[in-house]
This record gives C-alpha cells, structure tokens and sequence, in this order.
C-alpha cells in the first residue's frame, strides 16, 4: 500500500506540474499582446509600455514563469509564488485581487453545486441501475434503459432550460413561486433558501449524469449477479432484496465510486453553463469571464484549482477502490 500511494502522489505532483507549464504557455500563445488589453482604452503606446513594465509582461517568458513560481506579485513586500508558503495563484491584474481569494470566494457555490447533485444522482441511479439488473430483460428494465439514454442525449443547457421554463417561469405565471430562476444564498445564511435556490441546478446536472451511472450500476450488477458468492448467498436461503443491495451492489461499487469521484472533480473545477444559465458565480464563471478578459493570471489559476481538485479526487478513489478490493473476491 505504502508504494501505491508513492506511486499516486508522483502522478499526482507531475500531472500538476504539467498542467501548470501547459496553461502557462497557452496563454502566452493566446494572449500575444496582454499589455494592450489590459491597458485602459484611450492608453497610447508609453501607456501600453508601462503596463508591460509593471506586470513584467515584457519579460521573456521563462523569466515570467520563474517569477510567477518563486517571487509572485510585488503587493506586499514577501514572496508570494505558487512554491511559497501560502501557495499563491497570482494576481487579478482586472480585479487587483490575489487569485487564490478570488478561488476561494467561489469555491462555496461550486461545491454546493457539485456535492448536491452528485447526492441526487448518486441515489436515484444506484435505485434505477439495481431494480434494471433485478429484473433484466424485463419492461422495467427497458423503460428505465429509455430514460438512460434519453437523459444521456439531452445536452445540459436544454435541460437547464427546460427546467427553468416549467418549473420557474410557468409556475410563476400561476401565482407559484416554487422555485427561484436564478441567485445563490449561503448555507450558513439560510439552509432552507440555499436548498431552494440550488435544486434546479442540481436536477439539471442529475439528469445529464443518472444516464450514464444508472447504465454503470446496471452493468457491474449484472457481472456480479453472476458470481459465486452471489449464488451462495441466494443458498442460504436470503432474500433477493438483501441478495441484491447488502451483497451484490457492494461488490459491485468499484466502477461507481471510480466514475462518480472522477465526476465530481469535473464539476468541481467549473459547471460553466449550469453556472451561466441559473446565474451561479462559481469557478466556471471566474475562469470564463477571465478568459474574455484576458485575465490570464486567473485562467491559469482556475485551470490549476480545477487541475489540483482532479488529482485530488482520483487520488482518493484509488486509495478507496484500493481498500475494497478484498470485496471483488
């Protein structure tokens, strides 16, 4: 085990490090003249020049990613680099923000979206992929299949839409206010609201993502349904109610656990258009308004945040489906 998790932390750091270096140079490349972008409107040439000079944008770019990793933005008199202590993300040249508060700040929206949804589709696709695999071949099976694949090919912002317009805009036509069409309230502040403000979002993503892991749950079901300790267990005599969701959907979780950690580190790093259509200003949202910006500190500190969450992620679902092995026998 203690190799394994060597051998995880190595990835992990190289895969950081090369996402890093990739953000990097892509924004160099997208962003050939930052200067005059950043620069006011009306900025002559001397005016353009002296922003280059401030934001050491006229640095070769070695010299910009050394001084991005060890010195960081000249704010407050220490070094502020990502390989300091506290890591730094760099600074908002549109904001006049440190990167890493502007993360920071979004990072509640984003996680209450991304942790309620998985929650919703967590659940309703373990139900629907072990009562499929019960009855296989069946017209349950075959309905819940159809709503697979029809949850599967509708795009996110259809549904986004399509939930906004039946459950917010007609409802709100007849005097019902069920449901807010857009705006975030913290947990801390009031449970109730946060929850209320948040469901549509959360259905949203749950839809897109139960198509894909209730077909997950239903094929891993199947596999194990036909092992031996499965037909041992029916042996003595258990129900298949407890046959199916005490023995076999706990043996049969790896792919799930593997494929819902990796899911969440995607939303986690930004559900951009469930973000835009419901009005959330999360990660997703920073990293876009950045990019159109041309921000590019806060692009490469998003992609990094949303780089650090992936490794995160996988790196506990590894440790995890690492742990339940002895289950798969």
């Amino acid at each position: 085990m203690l190799r394994h998790v060597t051998q995880l932390l190595t990835r992990s750091v190289t895969t950081l490090v090369l996402v890093l270096l990739a953000a990097f140079a892509l924004t160099r490349i997208a962003y050939r003249d930052p200067a005059t972008m950043l620069a006011p409107r009306n900025a002559g040439q001397e005016g353009i020049d002296a922003v280059a000079r401030a934001l050491r944008l006229d640095d070769p770019w070695y010299l910009q990613l050394k001084h991005y990793l060890f010195r960081g933005p000249d704010i407050q008199g220490a070094p502020m680099g990502l390989v300091n202590w506290p890591p730094a993300l760099g600074y908002s040249f549109r904001q006049n923000t440190p990167v890493t508060e502007l993360i920071l700040s979004k990072v509640p929206v984003t996680a209450s979206l991304a942790l309620g949804a998985l929650v919703i589709w967590m659940t309703l696709s373990l139900v629907f992929g072990v009562e499929a695999a019960r009855r296989e071949g069946t017209a349950i099976d075959h309905g819940l299949s159809a709503l697979a694949y029809v949850a599967l090919s509708l795009p996110t912002f259809l549904t986004g839409m399509l939930l906004s317009y039946f459950l917010f805009f007609t409802l709100s036509t007849h005097g019902i206010y069920l449901f807010p069409s857009s705006g975030y309230v913290p947990l801390t502040e009031n449970p109730f609201e946060w929850a209320r403000h948040l469901l549509l979002p959360w259905l949203t993503l749950a839809i897109a993502e139960i198509g894909i892991f209730q077909r997950v749950v239903r094929g891993s079901m199947l596999e194990v349904l036909g092992t031996d300790f499965i037909r041992t267990a029916r042996a003595k005599g258990l129900s298949e109610q407890v046959v199916h969701y005490r023995h076999a959907l706990k043996a049969a979780l790896n792919p799930v656990i593997t494929l819902g950690g990796l899911e969440l580190a995607v939303i986690m790093g930004g559900a951009i258009v469930t973000e835009t259509i419901f009005g959330l200003d999360g990660v997703g949202r920073l990293a876009v308004n950045a990019a159109l910006e041309g921000d590019f500190p806060v692009v490469i500190g998003t992609t990094v945040f949303a780089a650090a969450v992936f490794v995160t992620c996988s790196f506990i679902v590894d440790i995890a489906t690492k742990l339940r092995e002895p289950l798969r026998t």
